[in-house]
């Protein structure tokens, strides 16, 4: 007799039903759900040791107000005056997290895991600003949203990290509470029903 052999459960994203929808968007639009990345949150005083041994570690500066340091592998995103989201690729948070705390040693700082709150919605194209217009009162013309440019704001009433990636902006990150990943996917869809033929809007069980 032999022990059964316990079966994991399977890892899934909040908005992996939805790639057909998002492929039916009127070309001006691509989005893609970027799932399970490493998101550690930081909290650290700027400037203080502890604040220069994360970024000895991390091999770059935090950024200040409203900026984001994209030009790595571990990304870093200004979330408030002592906190910082720090984003790396899957499966990475238990090395980072434990090299972090190493670096920051017995100074004051805490590094958590935050991976599994949050998805990530990359939207690109030319229609992205005319879009994001619709349901965000920031001002995305491009004076406004040069690359690295990083706010925490409402999105059609949901709250989000918008990340720019590429001035317009025509490439933008958006970091949503998994619970509210769904409604936000469902209203991007809606919101595109103008620039194209229709034919996205209602197709998938969690549109409006």
């Amino acid at each position: 007799m032999t022990a059964d052999t316990p079966v994991r459960p399977v890892r899934t994203s909040p908005l992996h039903t939805w790639g057909e929808t998002f492929a039916s968007l009127p070309g001006g639009l691509r989005v893609r759900e970027l799932p399970f990345l490493t998101q550690l949150t930081l909290r650290v005083t700027p400037g203080s040791p502890a604040a220069r041994a994360v970024e000895k570690h991390l091999g770059h500066a935090l950024p200040g107000a409203c900026r984001a340091h994209l030009d790595a592998d571990v990304k870093a995103l200004w979330l408030g005056p002592d906190e910082w989201l720090l984003v790396a690729p899957a499966d990475r948070a238990e090395e980072l997290t434990a090299g972090l705390r190493a670096a920051i040693g017995d100074e004051f700082a805490t590094v958590t895991d935050t991976s599994a709150q949050r998805t990530v919605l990359s939207l690109t194209g030319d229609l992205v600003p005319d879009i994001l217009a619709h349901g965000c009162a920031l001002d995305l013309v491009p004076r406004g949203a040069g690359a690295g440019a990083c706010h925490t704001t409402l999105l059609a009433q949901a709250g989000v990290t918008l990340v720019v990636r590429e001035e317009g902006p025509h490439s933008v990150w958006l970091l949503v509470r998994s619970s509210f990943a769904a409604y936000l996917a469902a209203w991007l869809v809606d919101a595109c029903v103008e620039y194209g033929d229709g034919t996205a809007h209602g197709e998938h069980g969690g549109g409006t």
